[in-house]
């Protein structure tokens, strides 16, 4: 278990709810050196007097030092947290998904909205012709992409799962640059997409889109 103190008077915003906790804030972390190194270990953030703060994710290659999970005490960080998360963002947009058109694309999970900081998935189409596009950028639910993925499956129905790449906020969390189907196939190069009456081809892999004309 890591440990991490946060210098005194940097702990307001903290508590009053940011989920973001900077290298400027962190006073000192303490704990093994190979649960230091690894991106998204679970810690425990505490005040300079040593009073609990939150669970959170922390990561020595980000600015980004932590990410917080819980400030209840009680609350493990566990599969059946990451799992409920999942499960609450996608009733908050099941509404949306269901009135959607074959041809929208519709966010799923929304980061730290959805308290999955990092985790951006989008769904489109449906069932066993539909695909989540999912963006895991930041070690916090790099961690836990396993059960994300899971979650995702069953939660959604759909069975093809794709992983796409921004490389310039995995390079800042010190995450390996990949792209690929986790589950399923991949989805095809070229959709067409429709946004406020205007249609787009997109790319589902990369996030490219041309307008049509």
């Amino acid at each position: 278990m890591l440990f991490i103190t946060i210098k005194q008077g940097k702990e307001k915003a903290i508590l009053a709810g940011d989920p973001l906790i900077y290298a400027s804030a962190v006073e000192k972390v303490d704990g093994k050196p190979n649960e230091k190194m690894k991106p998204g270990a679970t810690a425990v953030v505490q005040s300079s007097s040593k009073q609990f703060i939150a669970r959170a994710a922390y990561n020595s290659h980000s600015q980004i030092r932590a990410r917080v999970w819980t400030y209840n005490e009680a609350e493990p960080v566990d599969h059946a947290l990451i799992k409920g998360r999942v499960q609450a963002a996608l009733k908050r947009t099941e509404a949306a998904a269901a009135r959607a058109r074959p041809d929208q694309l519709v966010r799923r999970v929304d980061s730290d909205q959805d308290r999955l900081s990092g985790l951006i998935v989008e769904s489109f189409g449906k069932g066993a012709d539909g695909y989540l596009i999912c963006q895991f950028q930041s070690g916090a639910v790099e961690a836990w992409k396993v059960a994300i993925v899971q979650a995702l499956m069953a939660g959604t129905g759909i069975k093809n799962v794709y992983e796409r790449c921004d490389d310039l906020l995995r390079k800042g969390e010190g995450l390996p640059l990949i792209a690929g189907a986790l589950a399923g196939d991949e989805p095809p190069d070229d959709i067409t997409i429709s946004e406020g009456g205007v249609k787009f081809s997109l790319d589902l892999k990369t996030g490219h889109r041309n307008r049509f004309r």
